[in-house]
């Protein structure tokens, strides 16, 4: 049977880029350019937690080093290095070599040497340290929304909650809308061009992993503000728009007087709460606004203002006909 630093030797270790000393020795050795901060941010991911069981191996390896460099993209931080941790109930070569293999495609997609990490037995447990570097006080945080700021997200919210809708049973999409929408909740795209270009333009940001709401709501805290956002303004793909309109339809059919909080919220929940986007929202001045439009169309990625930072404390939702949205859920917690 292959030992532990046989599994790591054989699936693990691969040339690194910008790295003095990686996987084999006691610790990694790194040099930090000059000039720049260094950016660490780690993630764990348990199955039957984050992810299923029977999970396709390839696509847990890309989303296990994704979710991390997402984090990276929201701080306006170059990912450089990642350590991974894995504890295995056994030791399965075909499935080692499928993990192995996505989680590298995604480092190579995005210049991440894995430099060092650990192997053990146990439930199937993975966790990654992600390292990245900055210019000295150009670090995109959380607690710089000011007043005023609009608020913005990038690409489109819900698929992720709604792919995984489909696999508990709870609706059913067609086998094309599906299969767009497990891209988006197993192989997301962390916007690391996004947030390096955001630097100058944003003034806070976050990527959206646990639901708009619960992440927005992280940067109104620690920027001791408040936010309105306009649910017409949010945007979704084309499959949850289809699911969205049945919301509408059932809130059209609702009394006046219970209009504001009619709409099917299973449905805006995977809008507003579902999580697993790993889009970034951020704000910026308003004077910024031609600038990121024009980001936009140089990305070729979609920009979306959906609303704006108050003075007062709290998140207010508007619905589609400007009524405010009562929500109890906003995005994922581990310990509710």
């Amino acid at each position: 049977m292959a030992s532990e630093f046989d599994l790591i030797a054989q699936y693990f270790t691969r040339p690194t880029h910008h790295t003095k000393l990686g996987v084999g020795d006691d610790a990694a050795l790194i040099s930090i350019s000059q000039g720049m901060e260094l950016a660490i941010s780690a993630d764990m991911l348990v199955a039957g937690t984050h992810f299923f069981h029977d999970a396709d191996a390839y696509k847990l390896g890309w989303k296990s080093l994704a979710v991390n460099v997402s984090d990276m993209a929201a701080m306006g931080a170059n990912p450089k290095w990642a350590t991974l941790a894995i504890a295995l109930p056994e030791v399965n070569a075909a499935w080692l070599a499928e993990f192995s293999r996505g989680f590298f495609a995604c480092a190579e997609a995005f210049n991440v040497d894995l430099i060092g990490g650990d192997t053990t037995r146990g439930p199937l447990t993975i966790s990654v340290q992600i390292m990245g570097e900055v210019p000295i006080e150009q670090a995109i945080k959380r607690s710089n929304a000011n007043v005023g700021d609009e608020i913005w997200v990038s690409g489109h919210c819900g698929d992720a909650a709604l792919a995984l809708a489909h696999m508990q049973g709870q609706l059913t999409l067609s086998a094309d809308a599906f299969a767009s929408c497990t891209k988006a909740l197993h192989t997301p795209q962390p916007r690391v061009a996004l947030g390096l270009a955001l630097r100058q333009i944003a003034n806070s940001a976050i990527d959206i992993s646990d639901g708009l709401l619960a992440d927005l709501g992280h940067i109104l805290e620690r920027s001791n503000v408040g936010a309105t956002l306009m649910l017409s303004s949010v945007p979704h793909s084309a499959y949850l728009a289809d699911k969205l309109a049945g919301a509408v339809r059932h809130n059209e059919s609702a009394t006046t007087s219970s209009a504001a909080n009619s709409y099917d919220k299973s449905i805006l929940n995977m809008l507003l709460a579902g999580g697993d986007d790993y889009e970034l929202c951020f704000t910026a001045p308003i004077e910024k606004h031609a600038e990121i439009n024009n980001l936009s169309e140089k990305l070729a990625l979609p920009l979306s203002c959906i609303g704006r930072i108050t003075a007062n404390t709290g998140l207010i939702v508007h619905g589609f006909n400007g009524e405010i949205l009562d929500f109890k859920e906003t995005g994922f917690d581990h310990f509710s």
